[in-house]
């Protein structure tokens, strides 16, 4: 990275705090330039979201050489999913640290990561609400454990409070599940209700009482399956790739 390109990143970064902004690097026919974009996330647990016109109007200047974004009041050290989102991309990743020093912001240290296979693990990942969540878990255990592959989809933050139904039977059974009558085995997907009309968490039965999940603002874990969760708990679905093996 050259100079102008790091000097661009932080007037950029400086300039959006306490907002997390995000750009992208690319290598034009006059050299390397940075290409400020625009972040569209409406709320905090979003972090950044890069519309898709931003991107395609960088990739008109030339080549796409990495993607810039800041880490507003918070050191450069990249998330997990900073880390499967720069594995998404195929991009180098520069990520800046922003705070404020005598009361303006001011940049701090600048971290690079490469994709290279890195996949978050399934207990003690971060959450991040679109990225990192309750249904990329179930996404990752169904792909790594089971073998089946489960569609993905877009959605806001606070989905259930806005007509969205990630979690509707209707789709569930298009995904290739059904309710389950008997006792719930491992790899059973279960569809709960925190503070929500709608079922908007799910978690999958381990076996043995436990369940694996990712509550919003903490680390995903395997927890005893009853009590709270029982009480929460709408339907229970299993696969029938499960149901017929």
């Amino acid at each position: 990275m050259n100079l102008t390109t790091l000097q661009a990143i932080q007037a950029h970064a400086t300039a959006e705090y306490p907002k997390e902004s995000c750009g992208l690097v690319v290598a034009t026919a006059t050299g390397e330039e940075y290409f400020p974009c625009r972040n569209t996330a409406t709320t905090p647990s979003e972090h950044f979201r890069l519309p898709a016109e931003d991107y395609a109007l960088a990739e008109d200047r030339g080549e796409l050489l990495a993607l810039v974004h800041s880490h507003p009041d918070a050191p450069a050290a990249p998330s997990d999913a900073d880390r499967v989102q720069c594995e998404a991309s195929g991009l180098r990743w520069h990520i800046i640290s922003v705070g404020q020093v005598d009361g303006l912001p001011e940049c701090g240290d600048l971290r690079t990561i490469a994709p290279s296979g890195y996949v978050a693990p399934l207990i003690g990942r971060q959450f991040a609400h679109g990225v990192l969540d309750c249904y990329t878990l179930v996404q990752d255990f169904y792909l790594r454990e089971l073998g089946i592959r489960l569609g993905h989809y877009e959605r806001q933050d606070d989905w259930w409070a806005k007509g969205e139904q990630l979690y509707s039977l209707d789709r569930l059974r298009a995904e290739g599940f059904d309710l389950v009558a008997d006792e719930p085995q491992r790899g059973d997907l279960i569809l709960m209700q925190i503070r929500s009309t709608v079922p908007n968490h799910a978690g999958v039965y381990l076996g043995d009482g436990l369940m694996l999940h990712h509550l919003h603002g903490r680390l995903s874990d395997r927890v005893p399956y009853g009590g709270y969760w029982a009480e929460r708990t709408c339907y229970i679905v299993r696969h029938r790739e499960m149901a017929h093996g």
